[in-house]
């Protein structure tokens, strides 16, 4: 059997599935990723002879098309985001990233030394792909389209925090490549990654990200209306966006994650109602599905074919204080002096830390830059990990936000979809 028609017929399965199944499930303890990784690894054990599956065997391409569907989500994320960027404004999500991503990679350093056994730049490296929340599979505890409204205090938090957190992980997986032996000496190694990775890269990603948006803004919205862009090739900018933006910015070795989704913030401050927004969030968020799919039927595939082989119980025992410890524990004692946000608000925030594919991403990156003892355990951690994160917050992602918005007095999103339905149902009839 030819496997080119295979996986095309597979694909085209998969993308029909993906157009019925957000809204099939809206109302049930279910999220679509989980149909997407059983299937995977449900193909995978059929005697197809398919390709190997296994991360290790293609570093490159785990690598590029994580990669490519990290960056199309942050675009999505940023432009999904109506609240002005200011410090106090989006203080909850700054508090998240600067203070409980760091208490995270901390803590995780120390469970997978201690716990786990790894050596500790392997430690290191684990906590750094691991703490950073998934702007791709969050999107069930996420804001809604631009200008929906669905911006609660949990949701936008959640939000920000998958956006930025991205792009500030980074520093973190190059102080575990400078802790590895080398000829040069580690005091060297560090003050060169505190001054080109941390503050150079940062700042770079930051202000490439931000003059990018605003280039583009004007590009979009101030050029006169003979030059201007048709409403039909929005999608299109909404791809240029992410790529130039992201392309530009790793040729002058800043972080590309953190570029991309500031200049979609940036460009969603100009024009808040102009329906350009909506319709380039359409286009990335359809996109981003296709680039889901594929990606998570790999995974479920290299979990059927070994990934989790080398998964020891006390790896496994990392996975879960992550999930179950770490992320909660943090992120109470972080907003807790917080007056934006109640107790059950704080604790749907520190509960909801989704792992997913942008992980898969940092730990191909730094596996293809050098060697790292361990490296099998740590796939297996890491899949168990997004296992275990993608089940139980895909389960209890829909009856938690449904019961939030509940307790606030708010429609939940079954509602607001039938809503939607009736009303575009009347006009139709009209």
């Amino acid at each position: 059997m030819s496997f080119y028609n295979i996986a095309l017929m597979l694909v085209g399965v998969a993308i029909l599935g993906v157009a019925w199944l957000p809204s099939l499930l809206e109302k049930y303890p279910l999220s679509y990723p989980i149909f997407y990784i059983a299937l995977g690894m449900g193909v995978y054990m059929l005697p197809l002879d398919l390709p190997n599956a296994d991360p290790m065997e293609h570093p490159k391409l785990v690598t590029h098309l994580s990669e490519l569907c990290v960056i199309v989500a942050l675009t999505g994320t940023g432009l999904k985001i109506d609240r002005p960027f200011s410090l106090r404004a989006w203080r909850t999500p700054l508090l998240l990233v600067l203070v409980l991503m760091v208490l995270t990679i901390g803590g995780l350093t120390a469970a997978g030394w201690a716990i786990a056994g790894l050596v500790p730049a392997s430690a290191l490296l684990l906590a750094a792909v691991l703490a950073p929340t998934d702007p791709v599979l969050a999107g069930d505890v996420q804001v809604g389209d631009p200008g929906e409204g669905r911006e609660d205090n949990v949701r936008f938090a959640l939000t920000g925090e998958a956006g930025l957190n991205d792009g500030l992980a980074f520093p973190f997986v190059y102080l575990a490549l400078t802790l590895l032996p080398t000829a040069e000496p580690l005091s060297e190694r560090v003050v060169h990654w505190l001054g080109v990775d941390v503050l150079y890269r940062t700042a770079a990603g930051v202000l490439l990200g931000w003059l990018s948006g605003r280039l583009l803004a004007y590009l979009i919205f101030n050029l006169p209306k003979r030059v201007s862009i048709k409403a039909s090739a929005y999608g299109f900018v909404a791809l240029a966006v992410t790529l130039t933006t992201y392309g530009f910015t790793e040729l002058l070795h800043g972080y590309g994650f953190l570029a991309v989704f500031v200049a979609a913030v940036t460009l969603r401050g100009h024009e808040r109602k102009h329906e350009y927004h909506k319709q380039m969030h359409a286009f990335t968020d359809q996109l981003e599905r296709l680039l889901i799919v594929i990606v998570l039927m790999l995974f479920g595939g290299a979990v059927a074919t070994g990934l989790l082989a080398s998964l020891t119980w006390s790896g496994a025992a990392v996975g879960l204080l992550l999930v179950l410890v770490l992320r909660p524990l943090g992120g109470m004692l972080t907003l807790l002096g917080s007056k934006r946000v109640n107790w059950a608000e704080r604790s749907v925030i520190s509960f909801f830390g989704i792992r997913g594919i942008g992980s898969v991403f940092y730990l191909a990156y730094a596996l293809e830059k050098t060697e790292f003892k361990q490296a099998r355990e740590l796939w297996s951690i890491l899949g168990f990990t997004m296992l275990l994160s993608i089940g139980l917050h895909g389960i209890l992602a829909t009856p938690v936000m449904d019961w939030l918005d509940r307790r606030h007095g708010r429609k939940t999103a079954a509602e607001l979809s039938m809503e939607t339905e009736g009303e575009d149902a009347d006009s139709s009839q009209e």
